[in-house]
């Protein structure tokens, strides 16, 4: 098993670094990485390291920019790695931070490094233990904000 990370040098943070960090911190899967240009071409270098470099999962990591053409290139980018998935049976994890989720640039850092983090625990997982994410299943997670927790009856 191995793991594949996309990310961009359009992202203002080295999301790449972070998930290798974190991957490193949590297991000793080998990884991939693939850093393109921005996130429209992040299906293809995920789709690349599913069959090109035989990985088991791949986490794709892009920063959107604030602006309406930013967040259009962001779902069509989307729809992209949707289709990679369905294409190639394989999970490609979808970690988006838009720049205008944040209040400020501090918040942004912040906010990337806790959503890289915990989605590249949620791929692990994926691929090494699924049962741990079926007892999380409606309990609010979020990923780079605090959880929101269940709705309770």
């Amino acid at each position: 098993m191995k793991v594949g990370f996309a990310d961009t040098t359009f992202a203002r943070v080295n999301m790449g670094k972070i998930a290798i960090d974190e991957l490193r911190r949590i297991c000793s899967l080998p990884y991939e990485r693939y850093t393109v240009p921005g996130v429209k071409d992040l299906p293809v270098a995920a789709k690349k390291l599913i069959e090109e470099r035989n990985c088991s999962i791949v986490v794709a990591m892009g920063m959107p920019g604030p602006k309406p053409i930013d967040k259009q290139c962001a779902h069509e980018a989307s729809l992209g790695l949707i289709m990679v998935q369905l294409m190639t049976n394989t999970h490609v994890i979808e970690v988006f931070v838009h720049e205008d989720e944040c209040r400020d640039e501090k918040e942004l850092l912040e906010v990337t490094e806790n959503r890289v983090r915990e989605h590249v625990r949620n791929a692990v997982d994926l691929i090494l233990n699924p049962k741990k994410l079926q007892k999380l299943a409606g309990t609010g997670q979020r990923q780079g904000f605090e959880d929101v927790g269940p709705v309770l009856r």
